[in-house]
């Protein structure tokens, strides 16, 4: 089962708002695109690639547009963690594990 933390359902909704300023339509879809991206996770849960600012096997993450869904792998399930642009420094801080 796919589980959305708080913190990247919030990264969802900061996501539509940005884009919902120039067209609501496009920011309902990227929404839309980004959650249908992590359904393959409950078949295939390694389909990701290990992200490499965090070094753990367990965090991967998936890409689409310019944004990187980011999800652990538990024994419970699949944990998406967070949704953050390409272009962001990200640091293992930044992350909730």
């Amino acid at each position: 089962m796919v589980t959305w933390s708080q913190p990247a359902k919030a990264d969802l909704r900061a996501i539509h708002d940005f884009i919902a300023h120039d067209s609501p339509h496009y920011a309902k879809k990227v929404v839309q695109d980004i959650r249908e991206k992590t359904d393959i996770l409950e078949r295939l849960p390694k389909t990701g690639k290990k992200v490499a600012e965090l070094n753990d096997e367990q965090v991967r993450e998936l890409a689409l547009y310019s944004y990187r869904i980011l999800y652990k792998l538990k024994d419970k399930g699949i944990f998406v963690l967070a949704v953050v642009h390409k272009r962001r420094d990200l640091k293992a801080d930044d992350i909730e594990r």
